[in-house]
């Protein structure tokens, strides 16, 4: 399981590259090589042009030796080492990046409830594969560039020495200001090249969240609003590339022109030097060359700055926004929860959101093993989170919350979830076929399983009854499919689990009349046997549980059967009393308008 990575740019790629350590030398080690063969052939063009311009017999062995040398560093060594690079990329380019979208994919399904819901799904996606496409660009086509360029510098200077001491100085020194000048400069780059990234960020976002919501978008007739709106994000985007752009063509006029000046100052000096006898015509040759070719590798290298700060920008800014440590992680020494029974105790439980608001105070309350309990009150009167915590989609405060005995803090979250089967009012299904969908309780089961607990679910009807059957694929988050079909979708898929524990929310909110009759009796043959909570918006729908808890402001305040409570005549009788057509007030209106 991945729960920890670094949230440093430098570590986060060290994390992935370091079980290849070895292809991390050798590859550091041909871009290396890659910068010398460079000068090498400098060294022999200047051996060639000095014994051609000696020559006072019609001898050229010593000739055709220098050419073959040239040939043989050219197509055999310069050749095999860039192929060599090559052969690495296809090796390892693939795996690096899918290991890096796969790790982070993992790392993110472990994030809590609040980051998804600050989060639009679209824009995580984004990030993952920008962090693994900038990542795959910093390490594979701009690295190999900055080593090949400090080796071709290095190799340069040390030749430059050998030669005249005189040039020596001069790359030096124009080396030292015109890198100079580039770092101090590079910081705006970074700078910008960032804005950049983050203004591509925000209109990543905001184009996934107008296309998930293109149902209001026409019913609101908001086509214009949301259009003329969006073009405010493209803008935002427009000004951040043309500034980073005009800074970027600036900044390469200033550092071409230096590069002219080290070109046009080293002519001059060979000039001088070859005019009063003090160097060869091969030594003109190979100090020109190397001048030039220096000119044209840190024009180059600059180019890829600008690539490497855009990537690293990007990647960056991918890995703070995904990267952000799990609010609840499985101990080191989390056990594996073992349902024998199903007995649920909440002691002396204290639970606020982030912000501050309270619900739990020294919650205490014990569910036995095998009981139907109805979980009642208005909204957010804490019944959600009160299975929330169960389910351990939030930590605690402080207190315990315990499954047969066993502190739900202590054991993994993996096997306290398989442990459980949740039916939610409103099912989001994934886009793939139905079969897939319903074996998603248990991706074991065999289809003659599947269809029968589809055949329980009464969702077999409906599914014979299309085109493909049980291949149909249902569309985003089951869009193809009506509330109540995705419903008997979730319930099938809750059949098909068969958890020792059962939650439902409202799990026949969305059915007729008739199909909710007959689906009754197959949720109470499931709930045979399970610890059973049913979060009710219909209080009808509690006539048979064993126990009733009902909620107010975070407090248990009423505690019973159905008639006990209707006794009392406590906030349960006055819900009973209130509710229209089977739902309690506050939450009629709410199905009205999702309705």
């Amino acid at each position: 399981m991945t729960n920890r990575l670094p949230n440093h740019i430098g570590s986060f790629m060290w994390h992935f590259l370091k079980p290849y350590r070895r292809m991390v030398f050798l590859f550091i080690l041909l871009a290396l090589m890659a910068g010398f063969w460079g000068p090498f052939n400098s060294l022999l063009i200047k051996s060639f042009i000095n014994t051609l311009a000696a020559k006072t017999s019609t001898d050229f062995s010593s000739l055709y030796w220098i050419a073959g040398l040239l040939v043989v560093n050219f197509i055999v060594f310069d050749n095999i080492t860039w192929r060599t690079i090559g052969y690495l990329n296809y090796k390892y380019e693939a795996v690096l990046k899918n290991q890096i979208i796969s790790q982070m994919f993992e790392y993110v399904l472990g994030s809590s409830t609040q980051f998804f819901q600050d989060n639009l799904s679209g824009r995580i996606a984004t990030q993952i594969t920008t962090l693994a496409d900038n990542l795959e660009i910093i390490l594979h086509r701009v690295s190999i560039d900055f080593l090949r360029g400090a080796s071709l510098l290095v190799v340069s200077f040390i030749t430059a020495y050998f030669v005249n001491v005189l040039f020596f100085y001069i790359l030096f020194l124009w080396f030292i200001a015109f890198a100079s000048f580039s770092i101090w400069m590079s910081a705006r780059l970074v700078q910008l090249s960032d804005d950049h990234a983050n203004s591509e960020s925000q209109l990543s976002g905001q184009l996934v969240d107008s296309l998930a919501n293109q149902s209001n978008i026409r019913i609101f007739s908001r086509k214009i609003y949301e259009v003329e709106r969006m073009n405010t994000f493209f803008s935002l985007v427009q000004r951040a590339f043309q500034r980073k752009e005009l800074f970027i063509v600036l900044l390469c006029c200033a550092q071409g022109g230096m590069i002219a000046v080290m070109i046009g100052l080293a002519s001059i000096t060979l000039i001088h030097l070859y005019g009063k006898g003090l160097m060869s015509i091969g030594d003109f040759a190979l100090i020109l060359g190397l001048s030039m070719e220096l000119g044209h590798m840190m024009w180059y290298t600059m180019y890829q700055v600008d690539q490497f700060n855009q990537a690293l920008g990007k990647a960056r800014q991918s890995l703070n926004a995904l990267v952000i440590p799990h609010e609840i992680q499985d101990k080191n020494n989390a056990s594996q929860l073992v349902v024998t029974q199903g007995r649920i105790e909440f002691s002396k439980v204290k639970f606020h959101y982030q912000g501050g608001y309270s619900l739990f105070q020294n919650k205490s309350v014990t569910i036995e093993a095998g009981q139907k309990v109805g979980l009642v009150g208005y909204s957010g009167s804490g019944k959600s989170t009160f299975v929330n915590l169960i389910l351990r989609l939030y930590e605690v405060v402080d207190g315990q919350i315990l499954i047969d005995g066993q502190n739900l803090s202590e054991v993994t979250q993996e096997s306290l979830r398989q442990a459980i089967a949740m039916i939610p009012q409103d099912p989001m299904l994934f886009h793939r076929s139905l079969m897939d969908n319903i074996r998603y309780g248990r991706t074991t089961a065999s289809d003659e399983e599947v269809i029968s607990a589809s055949k329980k679910a009464h969702a077999h009807e409906f599914i014979s009854l299309l085109p493909e059957g049980y291949e149909t694929l249902v569309g985003e988050r089951g869009v193809k499919l009506s509330g109540g079909q995705r419903q008997r979708i979730a319930i099938a898929r809750a059949i098909l689990k068969n958890a020792p524990i059962l939650m439902l929310d409202e799990a026949t909110s969305q059915l007729d009349s008739i199909t909710e009759s007959n689906i009754q009796d197959s949720l109470w043959e499931l709930m045979q046997g399970k610890t059973t909570l049913v979060v009710a918006h219909r209080l009808s729908t509690l006539l048979h549980m064993d126990r009733i808890l009902v909620f107010d402001k975070g407090h248990i305040v009423e505690d019973g059967t159905h008639a006990e409570l209707l006794d009392r005549g406590g906030l349960y009788k006055t819900l009973w009393d209130a509710q229209v057509g089977g739902f309690l007030p506050d939450e009629r209106k709410e199905e009205s308008l999702s309705g």
